[in-house]
């Protein structure tokens, strides 16, 4: 593909990017861990729910591109509890994985939790994303729980990840 990071531009979502993210999770995780149908429309309510509500003070996503072509995403929402933010939707085209660009869309997520007036930051994840929960751990997050779980059609173990900010 011949890109590196400084090639890409971090974006506020546009018209279409919403249905990109349900498509490529959903082709994703379908392709790499078999999950099932039910996981597209967790995807979607996600979606639509920061599209039809969110604080843009204190909730962003962004869309990492190349030109027109999309390349990955990360959201920052508000979380369980006022003072805590929530990492949602972190996603990387496979090709992309590995040169960088994830770390800066973490730290953009961070930055924008920390100015928007979040205490913490928490995130879910399965275990099996092992490249992830090691950027997570490089960026200071630690796993809070895990646990045994069967969604999506397969037996996964969920984590949740927290950090102070």
């Amino acid at each position: 593909m011949g890109l590196s990071a400084s090639d890409v531009v971090l974006d506020r979502l546009r018209i279409g990017d919403a249905g990109w993210l349900i498509m490529r999770h959903a082709e994703r995780y379908a392709a790499d861990e078999g999950f099932d149908e039910s996981f597209e429309p967790l995807v979607a309510r996600i979606l639509a729910g920061f599209l039809e509500g969110h604080d843009p003070a204190r909730e962003r996503g962004w869309i990492a591109r190349a030109g027109d072509r999309r390349l990955g995403s990360i959201f920052c929402v508000q979380g369980p509890a006022p003072d805590t933010a929530k990492l949602r939707l972190f996603y990387l085209e496979p090709e992309l994985r590995g040169m960088g660009l994830g770390q800066r869309l973490l730290e953009e997520c961070l930055r924008f939790a920390r100015a928007a007036g979040y205490a913490r930051m928490t995130l879910w994840t399965h275990e099996s994303h092992r490249a992830a929960c090691a950027l997570y751990a490089k960026n200071g997050f630690s796993c809070i729980r895990s646990e045994r779980v069967h969604n999506f059609g397969v037996d996964l173990v969920e984590q949740e990840w927290a950090r102070d900010l």
